[in-house]
């Protein structure tokens, strides 16, 4: 975030203070509303900065673990890998993976069936209800070739559990989130407003300037507005991307009262499926209506993803490009025929392409490199404006 462009490092600034003499009459009107919209500027982008710094000081350095989460799971020891099997080896029925783990945890149900990144480990979320809050979820992981129990990662304790706590809500739920949230505008904010003050700087032939023989100040002044520069396209994103998972629970209430409760309507008033059929004959009937997708997740009848009648199927395009992308499936969870099908409306959308593209985590580890080294040049841009302006205070008070 560029520092405020004062007169001394500024050449419009110092046109604009010219003697009154040297400029006509139309030349020192402009003059006179380039300087008021720089200060304006300046304004903006002192404020806006100084309000979010801290903030995005914490999410940069809480982020930066994040991007490498499945490297540092790995190195420690937390991450759970299914064991060496040959290529090809079938995949287990999902009703097998599904008893599997309700008997590992007798005497509860599952909430959510999930695919993970490795195709090899299947992820079950059980609860002592299938309306049991998020709060109450247990994991189960299950191989997917074998319907053998793998492990009950334990998955609220740990330091990149307490990384993303701190990363998404800073312990306080949803105002927390929100409240991120608006420091992340904010941080758009200092962002455009310091791209906008470089701009006649850069026009005039001194983009990536570093001034020599002049004060520390100006030097680290010059160095702060060329990093900002240099990170401003990805901080941008990172920025935009992260309001947009700040407002994941909105989206998803949204979602629910729009076009869900469209797609259930016919079995509106119905009581709930007492006991839900075949899972695998859920899944196998979404997959047959959307060809060259997979599942993603499935979520049991009575949660919130789906209504108390049906199975919730979401699939997900098979090639990178539509990886990301999820398309809700409902399967009548006692015929186990397929109920409705609906591309999610755009701001879904936005949702699922923004929580990838946060963290990089979706080019491999090139783009996680590029991430992490990103998000260290934008702990030194945030930590040089602050203190460039603490200086600045300093040297005026004396």
């Amino acid at each position: 975030m560029p520092d405020p462009i004062r007169s001394e490092a500024h050449p419009a600034a110092r046109r604009a203070a010219a003697p009154v003499g040297a400029i006509a009459p139309g030349q020192l009107r402009r003059a006179g509303a380039a300087r008021s919209g720089l200060r304006t500027w300046s304004r903006l982008h002192t404020w806006s900065s100084l309000v979010c710094t801290l903030f995005l000081l914490l999410l940069c350095l809480t982020g930066l673990p994040l991007i490498f989460h499945e490297e540092i799971g790995h190195w420690t020891g937390s991450e759970v890998e299914a064991p060496a099997m040959p290529s090809g080896t079938p995949r287990a029925d999902l009703d097998a993976v599904v008893a599997a783990a309700m008997a590992q945890r007798p005497g509860e149900v599952v909430q959510y069936l999930i695919w993970e990144e490795d195709p090899d480990i299947l992820r079950l979320s059980m609860a002592p209800s299938p309306t049991a809050p998020p709060t109450a979820l247990t994991t189960v992981l299950v191989d997917a070739r074998t319907a053998r129990v793998l492990a009950e990662p334990r998955d609220r304790e740990g330091f990149l559990y307490w990384m993303l706590r701190l990363h998404a809500d800073l312990f306080l739920g949803i105002p927390g989130k929100l409240f991120l949230g608006v420091m992340g505008l904010l941080f758009v904010l200092a962002i455009v407003s310091g791209a906008v003050l470089y701009g006649p700087f850069a026009r005039h032939g001194r983009f990536g300037t570093v001034r020599r023989g002049r004060s520390a100040r100006l030097r680290w002044l010059d160095l702060h507005n060329i990093l900002g520069v240099v990170t401003l396209s990805w901080a941008l994103v990172v920025g935009a991307t992260g309001v947009v998972n700040t407002l994941a629970e909105q989206v998803i209430a949204l979602w629910r009262i729009d076009q869900l409760a469209e797609m259930i309507a016919p079995w509106k008033g119905q009581p709930p499926v007492a006991a839900p059929g075949s899972v695998q004959a859920a899944v196998t009937a979404a997959m047959a209506a959307a060809p060259g997708q997979e599942p993603f997740f499935v979520a049991w009848p009575q949660t919130m993803f789906t209504s108390p009648h049906h199975y919730g199927v979401f699939l997900r395009g098979d090639r990178p490009v539509t990886h990301r992308l999820l398309t809700p499936a409902l399967v009548d969870a006692e015929t186990g025929r397929l109920a409705a099908l609906r591309a999610p409306p755009w701001y879904v959308q936005a949702l699922l392409l923004s929580q990838p593209l946060h963290f990089g985590d979706y080019g491999g580890m090139p783009l996680k490199l590029a991430w992490g080294v990103l998000d260290l040049v934008t702990i030194v841009v945030l930590g040089s404006g602050l203190w460039l302006w603490l200086r600045r205070r300093r040297e005026g008070r004396a």
